[in-house]
């Protein structure tokens, strides 16, 4: 019979054995993805593989066993963020960002092996069935994510709490300075008169329904979320600002909705309405919309051909989300009889966004897990540094479309907008001195 230290011999040489496939197989992987940079890894084993030109900040990570190296190889969508999370993939050098950002930078010049991209070929084509986001599950999905302690997003968003990509309008602007300027660029597109109805769908904290019942004074203004957090907070700003118009929150499905609105917005919800479900959005929208009506979608989109969400975020960050390409979004539109008269792409603005919110997370990391906990902060880490990667080295982009019922309602150029993002930007001039000059009398 053999001895036990004969197996412990064999086992030991299979364990090797096994080891030295897992990092050949990473060695191929990498190195046929990281061609510029300085990349270190160190493997389960022990093993230092280096990869890349050597320019640039260096970054070394490091795999903590040969089931995490596998993991990786063979479903970084999923298990990356899985494994950062539990410890099983660290960061020794540089940051999380570096790494994401230097990985996407340089997939965009090789090809994926081949069980991803059977693994991508299945995920995109399962796609549709996964998101038929009925009402009671479209409430469970926003819940997991915007029900979170309020104070998780005061770390990182602007006083407003705009949780959607900021419009920088030049080098050097402060993300707070981006997010109103965002809403006048909303505002100006919604061509908004005085008397106006207005729905926002998907409301948030209320900001935007906030800043646009300012530019209609004897108007509505209508603000619907299914977050009870947001709800609570957004209806409590009513009743401390007070306001010329009459404002309302409601905590409610934009499909049990009736009436007709004037404007309709929607700012950062079409991403969580569901393939499945886009016919009825768009459906319901031109119901509630009046004839002269003006409608505006902002939304993240995908430019390039239609895919999967990032299976990661479904499961971790935004359950029952999907980034639509413009191809999904343009025919359900023109089903429910509305006609597109303008669409601007917004390149690049949300990984300024997302690098604006991912710094001030990290430099509040110890207050964040004190409300959760180091693995959750973690995670938190991972979702902001792949959006910003993904949204600065991928297909990542915001489409604002403009829709209406007739295609005489907006003017036949487009420098209204310009024209009225500066006059609101002059009105809040006029306030902030008279603002300044009540406050010196009080000083005084």
């Amino acid at each position: 019979m053999p001895s036990s230290h004969d197996e412990n011999r064999r086992n030991g040489k299979s364990n090797v054995l096994f080891s030295g496939l897992t990092d050949w197989c990473l060695r191929r992987a990498l190195s046929s993805i990281v061609t510029r940079g300085a990349l270190t890894v160190t493997t389960a084993s022990g093993r230092v593989l280096t990869f890349g030109d050597g320019t640039g900040e260096p970054v070394h990570v490091r795999f903590a066993d040969n089931r995490a190296e596998w993991a990786f190889l063979i479903d970084a969508d999923l298990r990356l963020g899985e494994l950062y999370m539990d410890r099983r993939f660290v960061v020794e050098r540089g940051t999380l960002y570096d790494f994401v950002a230097m990985m996407l930078r340089e997939a965009q010049n090789s090809t994926h092996p081949l069980i991803a991209r059977i693994i991508d070929h299945a995920r995109t084509r399962l796609r549709i069935f996964r998101h038929r986001n009925l009402p009671g599950r479209s409430k469970a999905n926003v819940a997991h994510h915007y029900d979170l302690d309020g104070r998780l997003y005061e770390l990182f968003l602007d006083p407003d709490r705009q949780y959607s990509c900021a419009y920088f309008e030049h080098a050097g602007q402060s993300l707070e300075e981006a997010q109103l300027a965002k809403k006048r660029h909303l505002a100006a597109k919604l061509l908004i008169e005085p008397d106006n109805s207005i729905l926002d769908i998907g409301c948030g904290w209320g900001g935007l329904a906030l800043h646009m019942a300012e530019q209609a004074p004897s108007g509505y203004v209508l603000g619907v979320t299914l977050s009870e957090e947001q709800h609570d907070y957004a209806s409590k700003r009513v009743a401390d600002k007070g306001m010329p118009a009459e404002v309302q929150f409601a905590l409610r499905d934009y499909r049990s909705l009736t009436g007709h609105f004037d404007r309709i917005v929607s700012v950062g919800m079409f991403e969580h309405v569901g393939l499945a479900s886009y016919r009825t959005f768009f459906r319901k929208c031109a119901q509630l919309l009046e004839q002269d009506g003006i409608m505006v979608l902002h939304t993240i989109g995908c430019s390039a051909t239609p895919g999967f969400t990032t299976p990661w975020l479904d499961k971790y960050i935004f359950p029952g989300g999907y980034i639509p390409a413009l191809s999904e979004i343009v025919p359900e539109i023109e089903a429910a009889g509305l006609a597109i008269t303008d669409v601007e792409v917004l390149r690049l603005h949300y990984a300024k966004t997302l690098e604006s919110w991912r710094e001030r997370f990290m430099a509040r990391w110890d207050d964040a897990a004190r409300l959760y906990d180091e693995r959750f902060c973690r995670m938190w880490e991972y979702y902001l540094s792949t959006a910003e990667a993904a949204f600065r080295y991928e297909d990542l982009v915001v489409f604002q479309i403009q829709m209406t019922k007739r295609n005489d309602i907006v003017p036949l150029t487009r420098n209204y907008i310009a024209e009225n993002e500066a006059r609101s930007a002059s009105k809040l001039d006029v306030e902030r001195s008279v603002q300044r000059e009540a406050d010196d009398v009080l000083v005084g």
